[in-house]
């Protein structure tokens, strides 16, 4: 499913602030879940809208007149005597039976001020256009948490593969097995011919984001998209390196971005440390290669270039690593600012074994990162 509009997303976390402030515990994750199941139901529709929502933000019993409360503020609006949208304008029509309305004083029993202090942090389309195209290290702390949030509405798809394994399926060969057992029941006669094809299963992803001091600037972001990515797929292995390499899969596992990156801050020991690619690659073959790089995953290798280790070895450790991926992607921070080019003994040794050399410094290209792992599948 391709991702929401950032409207349609800023307004339903807009709707989850307010369930918050309700009472209500509402997750990033479940406002996740909520736009991807309004892509399946008539937004068109105030029940369906209404019950796809409780369904998935109440929690508990008490909880239901507090949600409906805020839901009937949230409904009020041109949204209201909507048409039942075709298919392919139902995210349009989305954007505008959400739009936010006035909040009035008894939907948390707070004063005016406080009501309209809340509408006023909804992001409007031009605050989301400079965040998106604005360097990671201009970042301020609204923006970073305003980032997070667009980072979990993107999509990456990094395709599928075709196991060995064989299945039951409308495929070109003849499950011979299947019929001969069949043909028990109606002694020795074949009645029907079954086929089977290959079995189909998602593409791994593999991170490797370097934490350098030379990262310093990006890391942070970078390891807040690492996180989005693992909640949206399961079998995904996350690595941070600076001299030394850490898997930090485990850590990224937890729910709320804020805890895994505080749990990933105490799990490395040597955060803005010195750069050395090669090596740390070397010790990812080594301890987690043969588990990490079954089923042919695409491979994103995040870093600026600045290696302060042996460039021939860097050399061998990449090419090593590009024959053992289906893809393999160098995101750089660097790439697309001012007068630069990649220049640094490092990256002179490494990009004739890289696949794809792509900009990591601002949400668009992150967006474009995406568009791009979706063309591969």
């Amino acid at each position: 499913m391709e991702s929401a509009p950032f409207p349609l997303v800023s307004n339903l976390l807009m709707f989850g602030r307010a369930l918050r402030r309700t009472g209500i515990d509402v997750h990033p994750g479940r406002l996740l879940d909520v736009v991807d199941a309004l892509g399946h139901v008539n937004v068109g529709s105030r029940d369906e809208v209404y019950y796809t929502c409780r369904a998935l933000l109440v929690h508990r019993h008490e909880q239901l007149a507090l949600f409906d409360r805020a839901f009937e503020i949230f409904w009020r609006g041109p949204g209201q005597d909507l048409v039942r949208p075709r298919r392919e304008e139902t995210r349009a029509v989305a954007i505008e039976a959400f739009a936010l309305t006035e909040l009035p004083d008894d939907i948390t029993g707070e004063d005016s001020n406080d009501a309209r202090s809340l509408e006023d942090g909804l992001p409007t389309w031009s605050d989301l256009g400079v965040v998106a195209t604005k360097d990671f290290a201009a970042f301020t702390t609204a923006e970073l948490a305003q980032a997070t949030a667009m980072l979990s509405g993107l999509v990456w798809t990094p395709g599928e593969r075709r196991t060995r394994r064989w299945v039951r399926g409308a495929g070109r060969r003849i499950d011979l097995r299947r019929a001969i057992r069949d043909s028990l029941r109606t002694d020795g006669d074949v009645m029907t011919l079954h086929r089977r094809r290959r079995q189909v299963r998602a593409r791994p992803l593999v991170l490797l984001c370097d934490i350098s001091r030379s990262m310093e600037r990006y890391s942070r972001m970078l390891l807040h998209f690492a996180h989005a990515v693992m909640t949206r797929h399961r079998r995904v292995e996350a690595f941070v390196f600076s001299t030394e390499l850490t898997r930090i899969t485990r850590h990224l596992r937890t729910y709320r971005a804020d805890g895994a990156l505080a749990a990933v801050s105490h799990a490395v020991p040597d955060w803005s440390g010195g750069t050395r690619i090669g090596g740390a690659i070397k010790q990812f073959h080594q301890r987690w290669g043969r588990r990490a790089l079954t089923g042919g995953p695409v491979v994103l290798l995040i870093s600026d270039g600045w290696d302060c280790g042996d460039p021939a070895e860097l050399a061998e450790q990449v090419a090593r690593l590009q024959r053992s991926s289906h893809r393999l992607i160098w995101l750089s921070p660097l790439l697309g600012t001012v007068d630069y080019a990649p220049l640094t003994r490092g990256l002179q040794a490494a990009l004739p074994f890289v696949d794809d050399f792509l900009p990591a410094r601002t949400l668009t290209n992150l967006a474009d990162l995406g568009l791009h792992l979706n063309a591969l599948a």
